[in-house]
């Protein structure tokens, strides 16, 4: 077994006297690739955010690295995080060297000027996503596919060891999804990452990663893919129906009578 990167002891969280988390044990290894599903109000973000050090469970222990995320957060360089809404106001005057360069603000200070080293990796991590020829452009000129590049070269732009992603193509069409899904896969072996990722897409979490965790409240299923019927209806609570693309499926829904 390698080194872990991620550990959660009996971790409980609650929210105005509602439970969103509960009794939460999960180990995830250093290198993994894992996708995380489960329906909505599950607590798949607040997995993601008790992990980022956001939010303090009401019991349990997390260690991220052997160490407590809190302290972690003071280094500004242990994870690098894609929120679901990365950028309040798509349309606000500034280029996509400018939003990269915003990650590296963790590693050099929020008001000290990026010196010419912190340009070259941002330059380098636009390069990997294959959109350094648009470094210069407005963030809102771009595309979705593009504008979702900029923001994960952001998350990279902080040289993390994790890589946290919350639904990073929700909006995109199913061909931008899987490029996206395996260029972070390339990222994670180039870099050496771990990395995490909220998605919907069961099918894309079947071809591309390595462990998959089903949560709803709790964790219901944490091994590699794929997920039987029996693990999916206990995660969402339902008698379930695949729909496919090709031969694997990409989502469940609720089963109905003919």
């Amino acid at each position: 077994m390698g080194e872990t990167a991620i550990k959660l002891e009996g971790v409980w969280v609650n929210f105005n006297g509602a439970v969103i988390l509960e009794d939460v044990n999960l180990t995830i290894e250093a290198g993994r690739y894992v996708g995380i599903l489960g329906p909505n109000g599950a607590g798949k973000s607040t997995l993601l955010k008790v992990i980022l050090g956001l939010i303090q469970p009401r019991r349990g222990a997390v260690r991220v690295f052997g160490e407590s995320p809190e302290k972690l957060r003071h280094h500004g360089n242990v994870i690098g995080y894609l929120p679901q809404r990365p950028l309040g106001n798509p349309r606000f005057p500034v280029t996509v060297l400018d939003v990269v360069l915003m990650g590296r603000y963790g590693r050099i200070g929020l008001f000290k000027p990026p010196r010419r080293a912190d340009r070259d990796l941002a330059l380098a991590r636009l390069e990997d996503l294959g959109i350094s020829h648009l470094a210069h452009r407005l963030i809102g000129e771009l595309s979705g596919g593009e504008q979702q590049r900029v923001f994960i070269a952001r998350a990279l732009g902080v040289e993390p060891r994790i890589l946290v992603l919350d639904e990073p193509t929700v909006s995109l069409d199913a061909c931008l999804q899987d490029d996206i899904f395996e260029m972070v896969n390339i990222l994670r072996g180039k870099l050496n990452l771990t990395v995490l990722i909220v998605s919907h897409d069961i099918g894309a979490v079947a071809r591309h990663m390595d462990d998959v965790v089903c949560i709803n409240r709790r964790i219901h299923v944490h091994q590699r893919p794929p997920i039987g019927r029996l693990g999916l209806e206990s995660t969402f609570g339902c008698a379930v129906e695949y729909l496919f693309h090709g031969e694997i499926p990409h989502r469940v829904v609720k089963a109905h009578d003919d």
